[in-house]
């Protein structure tokens, strides 16, 4: 990483960030998976502090580590997981049939990753193309055909691709919006591209959620903001996309899927709930947002008693997803190698590496089994069910758990 920077004032509206919604500390930033050449180095440690905006309510790290440093070489693959295959194909067809897009539509994903989603408009033949600033994950893209940029995006992107193909009837942002730190420059560049007529769909785990669910996890240095209905709507507004769809989705745990337009559009049932529900839960005043800090303690302090006793019983702890979730959730905790032999991931481009912070190698699935270990603690609980399968199918007949909203373990099979 080449260094971080203060926040002062909301990098959405700029207003005064006052009250403190959660403090985790210094930790290493969550995706800097440690190769081994590098195992005798520190990690560079930053705050990872959230505050609220006064005005739009918006929740922000008050640090932000420079973006290029973290997504210029990134080690998330969006295709590992069955799940998110099956949701982006569900997404896909949906939005083609909403908006029917055809042979001669024009769809763009901001941060395609690997092409995860894209492959679904290729395959049904529609022209696409993905913008995503890690290389490293581009290129798997590219290789598998899919059209995709291999760049961040902001207005320059939007200009460009307009001046090469003209609007897209369909921008897709989706699980991206809490990775941008210049806000004005992302969301204006959708609003470029979009232009007049086009949608812009945006997915974003819901603040809502994190708080009932205590998912402080899913609070990282590669996430700058967490999203609410109230402050994204206030945002799109600022570059003339009105928000006129929500859904509710299962994803990360609780997420909406926002539909805007600079056009006008019929208001849908789905944006009123969540509206009507966000003004009952009180998001536009400071008590929603306070007493996250001690549930958090909570959950920090359920998973080390639990470590405590593996340990006093002599039983080998192993986990499973070297996700950033999970790293957030170890590093927090001061979990080290010394609580956790190993934690499994299907990601080549983790495994042979050390987590960052704690510094547990990841290995395969099949060389965490091959280490007997009888427990497995779960890191990304929102995958919780398919690794659950994957791991009994596997022959793993040990304790299963979850740490997130509070210790839960499934007992060992006969």
């Amino acid at each position: 990483m080449s260094g971080s920077r203060p926040v002062t004032a909301c990098r959405a509206c700029g207003g005064r960030l006052g009250l403190e919604f959660c403090d985790l500390g210094a930790m290493a930033v969550a995706n800097s998976y440690v190769p081994p050449e590098r195992a005798a180095a520190p990690d560079p440690a930053f705050p990872l502090r959230c505050m609220v905006c006064e005005d739009c309510r918006l929740v922000q790290l008050d640090t932000v580590v420079d973006e290029r440093g973290i997504f210029s070489d990134y080690a998330y693959l969006s295709s590992m997981s069955s799940t998110w295959l099956d949701h982006a194909a569900r997404f896909c067809a949906a939005m083609v049939a909403r908006l029917g897009l055809g042979p001669a539509s024009f769809v763009v994903e901001v941060a395609s990753n690997d092409g995860y989603l894209l492959r679904n408009f290729v395959a049904a033949g529609i022209p696409c193309l993905g913008v995503e600033p890690a290389a490293n994950v581009a290129a798997i893209a590219q290789a598998a055909g899919i059209p995709t940029e291999a760049r961040f995006f902001g207005r320059a992107a939007a200009r460009d691709i307009l001046a090469a193909r003209g609007t897209a009837d369909l921008v897709v942002a989706n699980n991206v919006l809490a990775h941008v730190p210049d806000l004005d420059d992302f969301i204006g560049g959708l609003a470029l591209l979009a232009g007049a007529r086009g949608v812009v769909s945006i997915e974003a785990p819901h603040l809502v959620a994190l708080v009932d669910g205590v998912q402080f996890d899913t609070i990282y240095h590669e996430h700058y903001a967490y999203w609410s209905l109230l402050a994204m709507e206030a945002a799109l507004a600022r570059h003339g996309l009105r928000v006129f769809e929500v859904e509710r989705l299962p994803t990360h745990g609780g997420s909406l899927r926002v539909l805007a337009s600079a056009a006008a559009q019929p208001v849908g049932a789905g944006l009123l709930d969540v509206r009507a529900e966000e003004a009952a839960r009180g998001l536009s005043a400071d008590a929603f947002y306070r007493g996250f800090g001690p549930r958090v303690r909570a959950v920090l302090d359920g998973l080390r008693a639990w470590l405590a006793d593996a340990r006093a019983g002599g039983r080998r702890v192993c986990a499973y997803g070297a996700a950033a979730k999970g790293n957030t959730l170890l590093n927090a905790a001061r979990v080290t190698a010394a609580d956790i032999l190993a934690v499994a991931d299907r990601s080549p481009e983790k495994q042979g590496r050390l987590l960052p912070g704690s510094r547990i190698p990841v290995v395969s699935p099949e060389a965490l089994l091959a280490l007997a270990p009888d427990d497995i603690l779960i890191l990304p609980w929102n995958i919780e069910a398919e690794v659950t399968r994957q791991l009994r199918g596997a022959g793993h007949r040990g304790r299963l758990a979850v740490a997130v909203p509070a210790m839960r373990v499934q007992d060992r099979l006969a």
